[in-house]
């Protein structure tokens, strides 16, 4: 029998079509356990040509972070409405995040899973991602303190902090909600607004809390001869 021909096609869509085969294999199975035979297959095409266009296993898993990395801070972005109020901007920025990582949990499961935990080179590529996004929610927030007050108000550190708090309150949800059934992107979008807005709109107009400027007394230990 003869060799099965593929049907020949652009470069960049054979290209794709590689990369949506290896998301959907790294995710599912982890980066050590996926083979590139498995990947080849999936994608319709023979192994030798899998590493003619993308070179090895970690040029591969490399070029799939970049490409996820890029569409989930992509919808981010587009989500969000620059002329909107503050609260109205995070809440579509939550939605379009909670959204896209529900409409693609496998590559959610390669940036938040498998590249965070297999070598420094993949774990720096999600590290980039995740910094644009604390950046643009970072400009949000402080935004939306000079909008309350006219001013900055609010220390470019704790800017930073709330930014970073609020990202990394997201990545966790988001793992949760896709593997709890039933949770939608828009109810994981809800519990985190709920969550983070409360506190951020009350801080935004003044109410701060401070921490206790002494530590609580501890009680008196009594020895027992002195309880004799």
């Amino acid at each position: 029998m003869g060799a099965v021909k593929t049907k020949r096609m652009p470069r960049a869509v054979r290209e794709q079509q590689m990369l949506d085969a290896a998301v959907r294999i790294f995710g599912r199975r982890g980066y050590m356990a996926a083979s590139m035979d498995e990947i080849a297959e999936l994608a319709g095409v023979s192994k030798p040509l899998v590493y003619l266009y993308l070179n090895s296993k970690e040029d591969l898993f490399t070029a799939c972070i970049r490409r996820e990395a890029a569409a989930l801070t992509e919808a981010v972005r587009t989500g969000v409405r620059p002329d909107l109020p503050a609260d109205r901007q995070l809440w579509d920025g939550l939605q379009a995040f909670f959204a896209h990582t529900s409409e693609h949990p496998d590559a959610w499961s390669v940036l938040h899973l498998q590249a965070r935990t297999h070598g420094e080179r993949f774990a720096a590529e999600v590290a980039s991602m995740r910094e644009e996004i604390v950046a643009f929610v970072t400009r949000l927030i402080a935004v939306a303190a000079r909008d309350a007050h006219g001013d900055p108000h609010l220390p470019e550190r704790e800017v930073a902090g709330l930014a970073e708090a609020l990202v990394g309150a997201a990545e966790s949800l988001a793992a949760w909600a896709n593997t709890t059934p039933g949770v939608t992107a828009r109810q994981a979008a809800a519990t985190l607004m709920n969550f983070a807005w409360s506190g951020l709109g009350a801080l935004l107009d003044g109410q701060v809390w401070t921490p206790p400027t002494t530590s609580p007394t501890a009680p008196p230990t009594t020895s027992p001869a002195t309880e004799a």
